[in-house]
C-alpha cells in the first residue's frame, strides 16, 4: 500500500534542495470545460497539420469549424485568460485578417450554423446534413414573399381546388420530378397551397442545369418570383410537400377498366313538370343533371314522390352513355362546373318537411351538351359556367387543361 507524505518527508526533501509542487485542484464551470475541450481540439489539429486551422469554402468542414472557433476565442478576453496556460503553440497570439467577432456563444451547433451546416443534437462528427449555398438560396426564395396585389383573381382558384380535393376530383401525391413544375400546376409547400401562374424562358445556370423563373401565388395572399429549382428543392425538403393532381373523373371513355370503375353509366338531363312558380317561369332553362348506372326510366320511376325530382313528373331531354366511369367523381365534376347556376329552391316532401334539392340548375341545354363534349375530349378542366354569358368560360388565372 502506498505511503502518504508526512511533514518529515517534506523537511527531508527541502534539505536536499527539492521543491515540492503543491497541485491546485482546478474548478471550472461547464462552459469553461467546453471552451477548454474545444481549444484542445484546435491544438491537436495544429500539431497534426503544422499550422492553425484556416478559413475557406474549399477546405474540410472541420478545419473551417476550428478556424471560426479560434477566432471567437481570440476575440474574448475571458477565453484568452482561461486558455493562456494551455497555449503551448502560441495559437492565441496569431492574428488573421478574417475574423468573425461579435458572438460569445461557442457551442458547436451555433458555429456550424454560421458555416451553413445543420446537425442533429449529436456528437460533432455525426453530421446529418450539409446545406449547399444553392439550398440556402432556395429556402430564402421560398421564404421571401411579398403581397400579391391581384390575389382576388386567384382566390377563386384556391377555393375551387379545395372543393375538388374534398370531393375527390383532385388528389395530393408526393412530389417526385422537376418536370411536374409547369405553369398552371398546384402544390403544397410549407403547409400552404402554391399555384404556378407564370413560367419564364428556360435558362442554363452556372452548373449547366436548366432552370426558369416562376411567379408562384400562395393561398395566404402572397407571391414569390422564385426559380423553378428553388421550388423543387423546397418541395423535396418538405416532408409534407405534395403536388395536387388535375381534376379527374376517372377514365370516362376508355376501354380499360380499373378498380372501382363501373361497366357503364349514363349522364341524364331532365326537365321538371312541377307547377312551382320558379320552375314554370324558367321551364326551358331548369334542368336536373345526374349520373346513374341504371336505366334512366328506372331512375325516374316515382319521380312525383321524390323531393330530388321536385315532387313532380319529369321529362328526359338528353342522355349521354359513358363507359368505365367513376360516377361520383363525374357527378361532382359536373356540379362544380355549373355551381354558379345552381337552382335555390325549397320543396316540401310528402311528410311536409322542407327539402332543398341540389342537382337542379338554370342552364340552357346547349351548354350542357358543350360541357359533355369537353368532358369527352378532356378539355373541361378549368372551365365553369358563366350565367351572364350563358356559356362555359375559362376561370381567370389560366387554369391548366
Amino acid at each position: 500500500m502506498a505511503k502518504s507524505f508526512t511533514d518529515e518527508d517534506d523537511a527531508l526533501l527541502a534539505e536536499l534542495g527539492v521543491e515540492v509542487e503543491v497541485k491546485k485542484q482546478l474548478s471550472r464551470t461547464p462552459r469553461e470545460e467546453r471552451i477548454v475541450a474545444g481549444f484542445e481540439e484546435i491544438s491537436r489539429f495544429a500539431e497534426e497539420h503544422g499550422q492553425p486551422p484556416q478559413h475557406g469554402e474549399d477546405l474540410d468542414i472541420f478545419e473551417r469549424l476550428y478556424a471560426v472557433r479560434l477566432d471567437r476565442i481570440r476575440d474574448l478576453q475571458e477565453c484568452r485568460d482561461l486558455l493562456a496556460p494551455l497555449d503551448e503553440q502560441g495559437l492565441l497570439a496569431e492574428t488573421f485578417a478574417a475574423s468573425t467577432s461579435g458572438a460569445e456563444d461557442l457551442e458547436d451547433d451555433a458555429l456550424l450554423a454560421e458555416l451553413g451546416v445543420e446537425v442533429a443534437k449529436s456528437p460533432l462528427t455525426e453530421l446529418k446534413h450539409v446545406r449547399s449555398t444553392a439550398e440556402k438560396k432556395a429556402a430564402d426564395e421560398v421564404a421571401n414573399r411579398e403581397k400579391c396585389e391581384d390575389f382576388s383573381k386567384f382566390k377563386p382558384l384556391f377555393e375551387m381546388v379545395q372543393k375538388e380535393l374534398d370531393s375527390g376530383l383532385r388528389e395530393t401525391r408526393p412530389f417526385e420530378m422537376k418536370a411536374e413544375i409547369e405553369k398552371g400546376r398546384f402544390f403544397i409547400v410549407g403547409g400552404q397551397k402554391a399555384y404556378v401562374t407564370e413560367k419564364g424562358e428556360t435558362i442554363t445556370n452556372e452548373q449547366g442545369r436548366t432552370d426558369a423563373r416562376l411567379r408562384v401565388i400562395f393561398d395566404n395572399g402572397t407571391e414569390s418570383n422564385m426559380l423553378m429549382r428553388s421550388l423543387q428543392r423546397a418541395l423535396n425538403k418538405d416532408g409534407a410537400g405534395r403536388r395536387i393532381t388535375d381534376p379527374s373523373a376517372g377514365p370516362l371513355f376508355s376501354d380499360q377498366t380499373i378498380d372501382g370503375d363501373e361497366a357503364s353509366g349514363i349522364i341524364y338531363v331532365l326537365r321538371s313538370k312541377s307547377d312551382h312558380p320558379l320552375v314554370t317561369e324558367n321551364r326551358e332553362l331548369v334542368h336536373k343533371i345526374g349520373v346513374t348506372n341504371m336505366s334512366v326510366e328506372k331512375r325516374i320511376a316515382g319521380a312525383q314522390l321524390q323531393p330530388t325530382f321536385l315532387m313532380a313528373n319529369v321529362e328526359v331531354v338528353a342522355t349521354y352513355e359513358l363507359y368505365n366511369i367513376n360516377r361520383s367523381k363525374l357527378e361532382n365534376l359536373i356540379h362544380r362546373i355549373f355551381e354558379p347556376a345552381r337552382l335555390e329552391i325549397e320543396i316540401m316532401d310528402r311528410f311536409g318537411r322542407p327539402v332543398v334539392p341540389r342537382e337542379w340548375f338554370l342552364v340552357p341545354l346547349f351548354v350542357i351538351n358543350d360541357a359533355v363534349e369537353k368532358i369527352r375530349d378532356g378539355t373541361i378542366t378549368g372551365y365553369h359556367y358563366d350565367p351572364r354569358a350563358a356559356g362555359l368560360k375559362r376561370i381567370s388565372g389560366e387554369m391548366p387543361q
